[in-house]
């Protein structure tokens, strides 16, 4: 048996190529993310390693900032002589200072920093044997006008010593001249990096003179870390600042690394499980149908004394060497996907050496898991059917391949399952809680998914019927033929169709879902928005109080209000501490934003000591006008503040962090000083049009290249460009889905001219010319590719109201169809049909007629 399994297996080599292909991705995409985010993550792991001091003394931060508040954390920079003193085991420590979120300009007001999100640092230089850089050329910065700059940043912007930059820090914009290079000694972030004088990072990076974002210590030799961190907490109390080992520290780098890399990681994890579901669908199309070829072949086995348990052995053991070879070559394919990525991080400024690529045992572990688990159950159910097999009926070619049998177990399951799933979307369509309504969406969509694979063969006469009815009539007795080919085996034709259905469910779905995003956001602005424009940094980054001050002196403006934000923790009467972000702003906000309120005004919202929030957010917590909330503030500061007012605004409306928390810009100044404005709502004073005044800011903002200025229209281009994003991820999981959909059609065309090579035989002997066999061919390929694009978008249309619905509780209420969308891709699906024909119908057209007439 094992003989002839291996020899049937080389004998049909060919048509399980394609079959191999889809594990092959598969296992590509799994391998491939693997291996990058290994790769990265152990690179990074050693850069923070190599450069954490034995111990790092930070500013206690008991919140965290979801949305940048602008505002620094200090601490006294005089610890660090107190620690050098009091501590015992100090072998030296050093004040830091490092300032996120720069802008850098030249001297032709163009950015210096990366293009690619990454920040801009601004460093106080101080090199000791862990620092990161090295001065590779020029001198160490003596004074308020001297900077050094990294290797990479100067050298992709062109910028060398003696160029002179102006940097925009939080509290100012300064001139400098570049006085030096530094070379990284590790991997480079991605960042740009910017270093000055201890004084001069103090008073111009931070404001305020004698203060630092860090203190650095070094242990003497013999002096374990864990150690001199209980001598430093004790001698400056244990819950006065954060206090953090080398290894400690380094942790918490790479935690806020990990959304980043994480979300490569998923991503590409997306496209593998994309991959692995499209091909199942192939595999088991391909065996279903190699099986159906091969049944006298089974039979003679049979008859020769092969028993059911060695003819199924015989047909898994066959998938488990398709799934070796595709694991294997996807592996190495993994292997190159993970190099390309690594360049593609180094154009786009990470360096990283593909020489100290990581591949752990988990990876090519990962590999054949996954590449001989699809294949397994994949041809699971072919091998059963394989092993049921009659002798006497294989041998006297009885129709075995379940093309006869009924379909009325599938019925019910899929009637069973398919309810199911309509019940879990209706649940999530009447659902009032978000986190309910999503957990029963999720769970609809798996299971609708999986009713309508199981109840495809069910669909296919009655919906081909309709899809092929103009064949006839289009094209006569060949459209007809083609169409009942179609219909022969509606098995095999609803598992073909099915691997294009998954992809186009999933576009179709996200469709609706984007659509009706962007219609909300849009309905949202023009209701909400009542500013003649917005001033914003273009990565929503705060920006300083310059800015401000130069929007204000621009001819031609009326009022100008601001807004910042911080984050808060507010503890509620239910006994709740919730962690949230709360907006600050100035007054007459009612001159630039619609707010709706349910109770109280503006004018008790901002009041001082006073604050707003979201009607129903306070009826969950109890909380009514009138009450008075603790509120924690970064640094430790806390007050009493009480709910002046409560909103009724849409949550996706512009207040829409967690409970809705705005206050006065008087009462955040107070509890959270140090912040900086985020946005500024700009009204055109009386006899100024709306283009005088975007002329005026647009120059008076010239010198900062990082602020914006938006209208009503700009800001629904940036909602739209945001979420296209998501629909560009959406549009490539299609275009894998897609490629593995066309592999499968190729595959089942293939293999099936080849179980109809006798038949095509006749109809070339009677008279069916080679160019209307490509032509039957080629329709039945557009009418099961078809077949497929209407059942996605049927699933994905219904996928994507019900994610409307879960949208409007967080009042995105607007539910539009993109017909545009659907039109092409039904047009799309015809092609997909041409294309995957082309090659098995030009097989089919170069049949020798005499040869194929006597095939057996």
């Amino acid at each position: 048996m094992l003989k002839a399994t291996l020899r049937s297996f080389l004998a049909h080599k060919g048509r399980l190529l394609l079959s191999a292909l889809a594990v092959l991705l598969s296992v590509a995409f799994v391998t491939g993310s693997l291996i990058f985010s290994d790769t990265v993550s152990r690179t990074f792991d050693r850069l923070f390693a190599s450069t954490a001091a034995d111990v790092t003394i930070s500013p206690k931060e008991d919140l965290d900032e979801a949305v940048p508040s602008g505002r620094t954390a200090t601490l006294p920079a005089s610890l660090t002589e107190r620690v050098r003193r009091q501590v015992d085991g100090v072998a030296a420590a050093r004040a830091d200072v490092k300032v996120n979120g720069l802008t850098v300009v030249d001297e032709k007001n163009q950015p210096v920093g990366p293009t690619t999100g990454a920040p801009t640092l601004g460093n106080a230089w101080s090199p000791n044997e862990r620092s990161p850089v090295e001065l590779s050329s020029g001198h160490a910065p003596r004074g308020p006008a001297q900077a050094l700059i990294d290797s990479e940043t100067a050298d992709r912007k062109d910028v060398r010593i003696g160029d002179a930059l102006t940097v925009i820090a939080p509290p100012g914009s300064f001139e400098v001249r570049v006085v030096g290079i530094v070379t990284f000694r590790t991997t480079n972030p991605g960042s740009a990096q910017l270093y000055f004088d201890t004084a001069t990072a103090q008073t111009k990076l931070l404001g305020r003179p004698g203060t630092a974002t860090g203190i650095s210590v070094d242990a003497a030799q013999g002096v374990g870390d864990d150690q001199l961190k209980r001598r430093v907490a004790g001698a400056l109390g244990a819950h006065t600042y954060d206090f953090r080992t080398a290894d400690e520290q380094a942790e918490s780098d790479v935690e806020q690394l990990g959304g980043f890399l994480d979300v490569i990681k998923y991503v590409m994890l997306g496209f593998a499980g994309i991959a692995v579901l499209v091909g199942v669908f192939l595999i088991v199309n391909t065996f279903s149908m190699l099986i159906a070829q091969r049944t006298r072949e089974l039979g003679l086995l049979r008859a020769l004394g092969a028993d059911r348990r060695q003819v199924r052995a015989s047909v898994l053991t066959e998938a488990l060497l398709l799934g070796l070879v595709g694991s294997t070559l996807g592996l190495a394919a993994g292997i190159g996907l993970a190099a390309g990525l690594i360049e593609l991080m180094g154009l786009l400024g990470m360096n990283i050496d593909t020489d100290e690529m990581e591949i752990g045992w988990v990876t090519p572990v990962a590999a054949y898991v996954v590449g001989l688990g699809v294949t397994f159950v994949a041809a699971y159910l072919p091998a059963r059917r394989a092993a049921g097999v009659s002798p006497m009926a294989a041998l006297s070619d009885a129709e075995v391949a379940g093309v006869g049998r009924p379909l009325r177990a599938r019925a019910v399951a899929g009637a069973i399952v398919g309810a199911a799933g309509a019940a879990a979307l209706a649940g999530c369509a009447v659902s009032r809680q978000t986190s309910s309504a999503a957990s029963l969406l999720g769970l609809g969509v798996v299971l609708t998914l999986i009713a309508t694979v199981i109840a495809g063969p069910l669909l296919v006469r009655p919906v081909i019927r309709v899809l092929g009815a103009a064949f006839p009539a289009l094209f006569g007795s060949i459209g007809r033929m083609s169409q009942r080919n179609a219909l022969r085996n509606p098995r095999r034709t609803g598992a073909t169709a099915a691997a294009l259905m998954v992809g186009i469910a999933l576009v179709g779905g996200m469709s609706v879902a984007s659509e009706s995003m962007t219609a909300s956001f849009d309905r949202q602005i023009d209701k909400t928005l009542g500013a003649d424009f917005v001033v914003q940094n273009s990565n929503f980054q705060p920006f300083p109080q310059e800015v401000t001050d130069k929007v204000r002196g621009t001819d031609g403006v009326g009022l100008v209000v601001r807004g910042r934000f911080t984050p808060v923790a507010v503890r509620l009467p239910d006994g709740d501490r919730v962690e949230t972000t709360a907006a600050g702003y100035g007054p007459r906000l009612d001159e630039v934003a619609n707010v709706t309120y349910a109770q109280g005004d503006s004018a008790a919202a901002l009041a001082s000591g006073h604050l707003a929030m979201d009607r129903d957010f306070a009826r969950d917590h109890g909380v009514r006008v009138g009450s008075a909330l603790p509120v924690e503030f970064p640094g430790g500061r806390s007050a009493e503040l009480t709910v002046g007012a409560l909103t009724d605004q849409d949550a996706a409306e512009g207040f829409g962090t967690q409970g809705g928390l705005f206050f006065g810009l008087g009462t955040l100044e107070r509890y959270a000083p140090g912040g900086q404005d985020s946005a500024l709502y700009v009204n055109a004073a009386g006899g100024t049009g709306d283009r005088d005044l975007r002329a005026n800011l647009e120059e008076m903002l010239d010198p900062y290249p990082q602020v914006q200025v938006r209208d009503l229209a700009d800001y629904k281009r940036l909602v739209h460009d945001q979420i296209a994003v998501l629909l560009y991820l959406v549009y490539a999981l299609l275009g894998l889905a897609i490629i593995i959909a066309v592999l499968g059609v190729v595959n089942t065309l293939a293999l099936s001219v080849v179980e109809r090579t006798r038949e095509i035989g006749l109809l070339r002997a009677i008279g069916l010319a080679r160019r209307q066999l490509r032509r039957m061919i080629r329709l039945e390929s557009v009418v099961i590719a078809v077949f497929g694009a209407v059942l996605g978008l049927a699933l994905g249309l219904l996928w994507g109201v019900c994610t409307q619905q879960v949208l409007a509780l967080q009042g995105m209420t607007a539910l539009a169809i993109p017909w545009l969308t659907i039109v092409l891709v039904v047009v799309g699906s015809v092609v997909v049909g041409i294309v995957a024909a082309l090659l098995p119908a030009l097989r089919a057209s170069r049949m020798n007629v005499l040869a194929a007439i006597a095939h057996e």
